[in-house]
């Protein structure tokens, strides 16, 4: 029962933390009025969550061994939790945006740690149970964030996204204290890797703005854009060369050369970029476009998400009886990849219903990758190296996510010029069409009472607008069609995972370590 508690409890405060990369997207609108600031002052409430989390993730394992497990992950649900609360007590913008960075500095630890924790309640051939449970957590987190913040934001105030995690974030805490074990394999740190840590901040920090401010900054216009640029790729590169080269890494890089985690790490790349580009694209899209609230752009999601469960918990059990894993993953992106032409294909008359058909297929895309990817990171690792190649492996998944929508947000905006310049070409005298309507928004304005004259320029400024929405939405199509064909590319990779499970004896449910 204790385990149970213990399972139950580590998967809510990684949900928690998950819930909170995505459920202030609904609510910056509210919170830069409220607060008096601009909307791209107010998207660093969403950057430095980011930066933080991306920044502690693959420093997980270093922080357990020096802190100990108990104490760094109690002490981050502490930080995630008081953090809460300030963000929501918050009275300017940069109070707001320095109490959401030191939230996701909290939050890195309920990720990666609650991973490990789950992983080690179960006994080796049953680890694919482990991953499933645990994929609920991964995928409903930013699943029902949207949905969560826009029914929040619609009847109640935005504070209250962060307040809500007060009371689970005590809870959360109160039963770790009381049943969360030490690490049974905590390595003792002789000397610490401060020249790691500082290339580490240096690196990830700068190319995780770079990506979150990219498209606001216009990118390699920027100069601060360039600077971050150029700072990320030499401290990487720095990075990469001293925790090759020293003998206490702060992130040990040579597990990678374990093909289960660098292939794992590779395709969970890619998942977390369809993951998060599709929560991204899809909610505005219904709103923008077909009129739907906050709270019935999450409600969308909502029927994929349950069904996703299950087959998350199917897919686990399927891996157990022998089910070749890289059979599941090629499924879930087909699924995947049907998704995105599917939404690709719809038009401004599409209904909710359809919609949510495809959202659903969406779901058990993603159920079925994330468990097989989850198991196969570890299923080569010592017991000493799961809490980093977990850690690794989570980095990965919000680096994809990042990259995506930075890559999404940059490629709407070029293809909605093309579009709109494509639209304007076939406005012509000689088009009938084009002309029936413009006479029918003539006789429109006329009958409110306007001259002939200032009735056609009315028009003309009405079919200005239908060009704009409908070079617009044609461009968020677009991006559907680019996620698809990203995911399509890198199926080949499945061929050396399957090999790996020949020829290399990745088969996850008999791992020899």
């Amino acid at each position: 029962m204790k385990r149970l508690i213990l399972i139950v409890t580590v998967i809510t405060a990684a949900i928690m933390e998950l819930i909170d990369t995505s459920i202030v997207n609904v609510a910056l609108n509210y919170m830069s009025g409220n607060l008096g600031a601009s909307m791209e002052d107010i998207s660093w409430v969403v950057t430095a969550y980011a930066i933080a989390n991306v920044i502690v993730i693959p420093m997980t394992s270093f922080l357990v061994n020096n802190l100990g497990r108990r104490n760094y992950y109690i002490g981050s649900i502490i930080l995630f939790t008081f953090c809460s609360f300030m963000c929501g007590n918050s009275s300017n913008i940069w109070e707001l945006v320095a109490f959401r960075f030191l939230q996701g500095i909290g939050g890195g630890a309920l990720l990666s740690v609650s991973a490990v924790v789950v992983y080690e309640c179960f006994p080796r051939e049953k680890q694919n149970i482990a991953s499933a449970l645990f994929g609920i957590g991964v995928f409903i987190g930013p699943t029902i964030g949207p949905t969560l913040g826009g029914y929040i934001t619609d009847n109640f105030s935005w504070p209250w996204i962060f307040y809500i995690n007060v009371p689970i974030g005590i809870v959360t805490a109160l039963i770790c204290l009381r049943l969360l074990p030490e690490s049974p394999v905590r390595e003792k740190i002789k000397q610490v890797d401060w020249a790691g840590i500082f290339l580490l901040i240096l690196g990830i920090g700068s190319l995780q703005t770079v990506l979150e401010r990219g498209e606001t900054e216009d990118w390699f216009e920027s100069k601060m854009i360039i600077i971050l640029s150029i700072t990320a790729a030499i401290a990487l590169a720095l990075f990469i060369f001293q925790e090759l080269t020293t003998s206490a890494p702060v992130v040990k890089l040579r597990i990678l050369s374990y093909p289960s985690l660098s292939i794992s790490a590779i395709l969970t790349f890619v998942t977390g970029l369809g993951m998060f580009t599709s929560i991204f694209l899809t909610p505005v899209l219904v709103q923008r476009f077909l009129g739907f609230s906050p709270t019935q752009a999450g409600l969308v999601l909502l029927p994929g998400s349950i069904l996703a469960v299950f087959a998350l918990i199917i897919t686990g059990r399927a891996l157990q009886r022998g089910v070749a894993p890289s059979l599941i993953v090629l499924i879930g992106f087909i699924c995947f990849i049907y998704f995105n032409w599917a939404m690709s294909q719809i038009n401004l008359d599409v209904s909710a219903e359809t919609i949510a058909h495809h959202l659903i297929i969406r779901a058990l895309g993603m159920a079925l990758l994330t468990v097989p990817l989850s198991t196969l990171a570890i299923s080569q690792l010592d017991p000493q190296d799961m809490a980093q190649g977990t850690a690794i492996n989570n980095m990965m998944r919000q680096l994809g996510g990042s990259f995506g929508i930075a890559l999404i947000n940059t490629y709407i905006i070029r293809k909605t010029a093309q579009h709109r310049i494509d639209l304007i070409s076939h406005i012509t005298a000689d088009n009938m069409h084009l002309t029936l309507r413009i006479e029918k928004y003539k006789k429109l304005f006329l009958t409110q009472g306007l001259t002939n004259t200032e009735a056609e320029k009315k028009a003309m400024g009405l079919l200005e607008k239908v060009v704009v929405k409908q070079s617009l939405f044609n461009s968020y199509t677009d991006a559907y069609i680019l996620v698809g064909l990203l995911f399509l590319s890198v199926t080949p990779i499945l061929l050396f995972f399957l090999k790996g499970n020949k020829n290399k004896k990745i088969i996850i449910a008999n791992a020899d370590h």
